[in-house]
C-alpha cells in the first residue's frame, strides 16, 4: 500500500506527523520508505532517461562521424583532381563553378543516403515505439528537422574542400606531376 501526500511544508516534520497518525490508526503498519515526490518522479523515468541520452549519445557520434567521412572522401577527391581542376580554371572556369562542381559531386550522394534513410526509418518506427513518449514514430517535423540537418552537415563538408579547390593556382596545378 502507498500513501501520497501533498504539503506546502518541505521539512521533515511533515514525514514525522505522517508516520504518528498511520500508527496511531494500527500500530502493526509498517511505515518506511517516505521519499518527497520529486524523487519518486525522477526515480521512475531515469531508465527512459539513460535510453534517450544513450541514443542521443550515439547519435551526435554518428553525425560526427559522417562529417568527417564526407569531408575526407571530398577532399581525397579534389587532391586527386587538382590538375583537372587547373585545366577547368585555366581554360576559364571561374571559382563560382569549381564550387559548385566539387559540391555537387558530394551532395549527390549524400541526398540518395538521405532519401534511402528517411525509407529505412520509416521502416523500422514500429521497434522505436518504447522509447518513445509524446511523440508519434511517424513524427513528420522530426523527420524533417533530422533531414535537414544532415544535409546542413554534409553540405558544410563538402563546402570547405570545395572552397580550398577555388584557390587552386592553373599553372600549380599543371606542374603538379
Amino acid at each position: 500500500m502507498a500513501l501520497m501526500i501533498r504539503s506546502s511544508s518541505a521539512d521533515a516534520g511533515v514525514a514525522n506527523a505522517v508516520r504518528n497518525e498511520v500508527l496511531a490508526l494500527d500500530k502493526n503498519q509498517p511505515v518506511y520508505s517516505i521519499r518527497k515526490l520529486d524523487s519518486v518522479l525522477s526515480e521512475s523515468v531515469a531508465t527512459p532517461r539513460f535510453r534517450t541520452l544513450l541514443l542521443g549519445g550515439f547519435a551526435g557520434m554518428a553525425l560526427l562521424l559522417a562529417a568527417v567521412g564526407i569531408y575526407g572522401v571530398i577532399a581525397y577527391a579534389v587532391s586527386q583532381r587538382t590538375q583537372e581542376i587547373g585545366i577547368r580554371m585555366a581554360l576559364g572556369a571561374q571559382a563560382a563553378d569549381v564550387l559548385k562542381l566539387v559540391v555537387k559531386g558530394g551532395m549527390t550522394p549524400a541526398l540518395i543516403g538521405v532519401v534511402l534513410g528517411l525509407a529505412g526509418s520509416f521502416a523500422v518506427t514500429r521497434l522505436m515505439t518504447t522509447l518513445l513518449f509524446g511523440v508519434k514514430p511517424t513524427d513528420a517535423t522530426t523527420f524533417a528537422t533530422v533531414s535537414v540537418g544532415l544535409i546542413a552537415v554534409a553540405l558544410f563538408a563538402c563546402f570547405i574542400p570545395a572552397w580550398r579547390a577555388t584557390k587552386v593556382d592553373p599553372l600549380v596545378a599543371l606542374r603538379y606531376e
